[in-house]
């Protein structure tokens, strides 16, 4: 093992202790279920729909209807929720899971986030997934995407580092060749990064169009993005190249973006040669260019994965809340190197100067934000949990509530976490209707009238399985207690988001 995959081992996966899933409850049979008297939240309809009934039989919802109008069979099992709130289980579009199994399967779970995108290929949580459909784990159903694909160099991968889970790619042939290897290895969608060549990138596409595999991730620095966009790539993850095309300097912008060099590695170097390009646009936008990269995406159905809280922290490193009670789910080991690399690299050397700049763009970034939800640009909530100071499950929260600080009305970010993911994936969740997938939050607030209500949870039913206010209080209190015991030796899901880690000196 290389230095790389021993510190990437720290960066993502940190949190090596915790939970898997109680005996009893992998054990327990999935009986009807019903809950009564509930305000019901589907985030499909405008208004909440107040004293209904829920019934569950297995994994699914099989009827949702007034309280005093919907049948409950002999030896259902009753669960008065009078004074509570239903939402459907919700998503976190952009994660990259830490730890084993012990920590982010549970996590997620217990915070109520029922599906999980991994934004890199990983067989540890690929076999976390396996164990949660065998009904061994406790955790959320996981979309997983293949090997990173990047250019060459990578912003990833240092001189003579090995590069599991990243695949660097220069040419054409070995754009198609990684699309073929992802499909190959069983990948739900193509991951693409920042330095993916213009030739390569619209190879990837072409053999993935071919090979009926999606294509998300970044939209790489050298592509314009109305390019990206036209290709179908489904989602755009971040707020950093996206913004770029709307100046109205774009001459200037491309120059700068062309100009820009990194070696081997260089995540932070990158990063710091982007600011002034985003600076740039900062002082010339262009609100018609704005609207119509806004009116391609939607034409195209092209996704926006904001990932604002991600940006909060990489502009405003000063905002991070360094005695945050949800620490306590961290080992000591990853908390003291999570404030090293807050300390030593997010804040030390800003100039009084840089530091200001960022603060303006961290709230233009809102309003971008707030300008795309006007548009109709259809956006999906990520948390990029595997960030420093960013939790399974925990920090999707976090995420709602930015986004309503950016300009979005509560039910439209708690769309952005349910009824926009199901549609994106497919599936029959997102939604409290009969025949959806029972993935359910009971929560003590409504979170209409404030979105941070979504953390009052009650009680969350995942995958038909309910797990009520007492179990919940258990099982995280037994994260608690595995995050003091020493590192695990269990395999851990290592390659998770190097993304925006600075590299050792």
């Amino acid at each position: 093992m290389t230095r790389q995959v021993a510190r990437r081992s720290v960066l993502v996966g940190g949190l090596a202790a915790g939970l898997g899933v109680s005996p009893e409850l992998a054990s327990a049979g999935q009986a009807a279920l019903a809950l009564t008297h509930v305000t019901v939240i589907d985030p499909e309809r405008e208004r909440p729909q107040r004293d209904m009934t829920v019934l569950l039989s297995g994994t699914r919802i099989t009827a949702v209807g007034p309280a005093h109008g919907v049948r409950i069979k002999p030896g259902t099992r009753v669960v008065d929720l009078t004074g509570k709130y239903l939402i459907p289980g919700l998503a976190d579009m952009h994660a990259h899971s830490i730890g084993s199994e012990r920590i982010s399967p549970p996590l997620y779970a217990l915070n109520g986030v029922t599906t999980v995108r991994e934004m890199a290929s990983s067989s540890v949580v690929s076999g976390w997934r396996a164990q949660i459909e065998r009904g061994e784990l406790l955790g959320p159903k996981w979309i997983i995407a293949g090997p990173i694909v990047d250019g060459r160099p990578s912003l990833l991968v240092g001189d003579g580092e090995e590069s599991d889970g990243i695949i660097q790619v220069s040419t054409a042939a070995e754009g198609r060749d990684a699309v073929r290897r992802s499909k190959a290895a069983g990948a739900d969608f193509v991951k693409l990064y920042s330095r993916v060549p213009e030739d390569a990138y619209f190879a990837i596409v072409d053999e993935a169009r071919r090979l009926r595999i999606p294509v998300a991730g970044h939209s790489p620095d050298r592509v314009p993005v109305e390019a990206v966009i036209a290709t179908g790539h489904r989602s755009i993850e971040h707020l950093h190249t996206l913004p770029l095309s709307t100046s109205s300097r774009p001459a200037d912008v491309r120059r700068a973006i062309a100009a820009i060099k990194v070696n081997p590695g260089d995540y932070n170097g990158w990063f710091r040669q982007i600011h002034p390009i985003e600076w740039l646009v900062a002082q010339h936008p262009s609100a018609a260019r704005r609207e119509a990269v806004f009116e391609q995406m939607i034409r195209r159905g092209t996704r926006s994965v904001p990932t604002v809280i991600m940006h909060q922290l990489l502009d405003m490193p000063e905002s991070a809340i360094l005695d945050d009670d949800r620490l306590r789910y961290v080992p000591t080991g990853t908390r003291e190197f999570w404030k090293y690399i807050l300390e030593e690299f997010y804040i030390k050397g800003r100039s009084a100067e840089e530091k200001a700049q960022q603060r303006e763009l961290y709230s233009r970034r809102l309003e971008f934000v707030q300008a795309m939800q006007r548009a109709g640009v259809r956006l999906l909530a990520g948390s990029e949990a595997g960030l420093v100071y960013a939790y399974p499950g925990f920090s999707l929260h976090d995420e709602l509530a930015e986004l309503v600080r950016a300009g979005l009305t509560p039910l439209q970010s708690l769309r952005t976490a349910t009824t926009e993911p199901a549609a994106f994936l497919g599936t029959r969740t997102g939604s409290i209707r009969s025949g959806r997938t029972a993935d359910l939050v009971v929560l003590d607030a409504n979170p209409l009238t404030d979105i941070r209500n979504t953390t009052k949870i009650h009680a969350v039913v995942i995958n038909g399985r309910l797990i009520d206010t007492a179990e919940r209080r258990r099982l995280l209190s037994n994260v608690e207690s595995a995050a003091a015991e020493p590192e695990s030796t269990q395999p851990t899901a290592a390659q998770g988001c190097i993304c925006h880690m600075p590299r050792h000196p």
